[in-house]
């Protein structure tokens, strides 16, 4: 594949990641403010997503906010929060025309940066503090968001299972927040928590297009320089040996079981394992061809659904099923068996070679979007590295058997989850 060309500055008080390619028509910038993950800020954070798309001292109301995005020829602008390892980030993304693509001689570059510097470092506000009115609404819609996680069941038992697998580490901490802390947030410590993010957030920009003949450091100095305290929070990443498998059990008005299972990997996304993880992972349960998939779902008819995934950095690998209450037993015992297959190598070379095939063709398919591509090249800024995409996809491609049996022997069953319903029998 053709390299991917990433130019990295660090000025200004940020890092700016400048990506050449004149594959799309359209340029992305994304701007990433990262911290670690910790209990007393984690839902401040998660709030402030939602009341930066709502306005700004020149844009002071969200339609107005979307009416300057149209003026960019129909930009799309979106912002989040997310947690990955142990660090907690807030991403603010934007995608705009190319001038050199228009017939009009706009500086839509410029405009685009003005825009960000609008929402990132002019949020509505009353001077000391975020617009009451903004503030209400969005506090209220983040509780919504936090009230409706347990009407999503799957998510619900995968942050239960999460909760007790790594109840001593940052990374059990809920994305969205908790309403106990929503309660003692107001309009004024939450802008006092912002304005200090964002000179103790660790601050990344990524700007991905056709941007020969364009300036792009100095159109981002413009707007982004800052002051940067030295004074930064590091992050703990926490391992927990198993010393014993926990197996908890609850009880909810639920038709379907959720059967979820953790296991420690202990590889990350900076270890020489970490590329055979990926194809480990898609051999047990990561594809519709996988173990977990044809002989849970497929063979044995026990679960609607059934697959994996593994977190990059914490080390982290989760098992999803979703069963009939009674079959929890059986279905428990086939998805640990599958585990143990994997790790007698119970799968052919055959088997090995199409996994490798599908998990560079899902990069591949990751890297075509221009997000994608970014979320990738981030990986590296989380893993403190310098891994580039055409290095993964070889160091994919040379997985044999015996790496996998290596991670293999690495995995340590540490947590079962089940989500039954009430009055349910579970079949022993």
């Amino acid at each position: 594949m053709k390299s991917v060309s990433e130019e990295k500055i660090t000025t200004n008080g940020y890092n700016l990641h400048v990506i050449q390619t004149k594959k799309y028509k359209t340029i992305n910038v994304v701007v990433k403010l990262k911290a670690p993950l910790k209990r007393e800020t984690i839902t401040q954070r998660a709030l402030i997503p939602y009341i930066l798309q709502q306005g700004t001292e020149n844009y002071p109301s969200a339609r107005m906010l979307r009416t300057a995005l149209d003026d960019l020829y129909g930009a799309v602008f979106n912002i989040d929060s997310s947690k990955k390892g142990e660090n907690h980030i807030i991403s603010i993304r934007i995608e705009f025309a190319n001038e050199a693509y228009l017939s009009s001689n706009e500086q839509i570059i410029k405009k685009a940066m003005h825009l960000l510097n609008e929402v990132v470092f002019h949020p509505k506000s009353n001077g000391d503090s975020f617009d009451t009115g903004i503030f209400k609404r969005e506090k209220q819609t983040l509780q919504q968001k936090i009230d409706s996680i347990v009407d999503d069941k799957m998510s619900y038992a995968n942050m239960r299972l999460i909760d007790e697998m790594c109840k001593e580490e940052a990374y059990r901490l809920h994305v969205h927040g908790y309403t106990d802390d929503l309660n003692l947030i107001n309009e004024t410590n939450l802008y006092e928590y912002y304005r200090s993010l964002l000179v103790e957030d660790q601050l990344d920009i990524y700007v991905l297009g056709d941007l020969e003949g364009k300036d792009i450091q100095n159109q981002v100095a413009e707007y982004f320089s800052r002051e940067v305290s030295t004074n930064k929070d590091k992050v703990e990443t926490n391992t927990q040996d198993v010393t014993k498998v926990k197996e908890i059990t609850e009880a909810m008005e639920v038709q379907q079981g959720k059967l979820h299972l953790g296991f420690r990997t202990n590889i990350r996304f900076n270890d020489p394992e970490y590329y055979a993880l990926q194809v480990f992972n898609g051999i047990f349960g990561g594809f519709p061809s996988s173990k977990l998939f044809m002989n849970v779902r497929e063979k044995h008819s026990l679960a609607y659904y059934a697959a994996s995934r593994f977190e990059s950095h914490k080390g982290l690998l989760f098992v999803f099923s979703g069963i009939a209450p009674a079959d929890f037993q059986k279905a428990k015992d086939i998805i640990l068996e599958q585990m143990e297959a994997m790790k007698k190598g119970e799968f052919t070379e055959e088997q090995v070679d199409e996994t490798k095939n599908m998990v560079v063709n899902q990069l591949k398919e990751t890297m075509d979007h221009p997000q994608g591509l970014i979320e990738i090249l981030y990986h590296q800024v989380l893993a403190n590295n310098n891994i580039a995409p055409e290095e993964m996809i070889e160091g994919i491609s040379q997985v044999t058997k015996d790496d996998l049996l290596a991670v293999g022997e690495k995995i340590q069953l540490d947590t079962v989850y089940f989500l039954t319903s009430k009055g349910g029998s579970i079949n022993e």
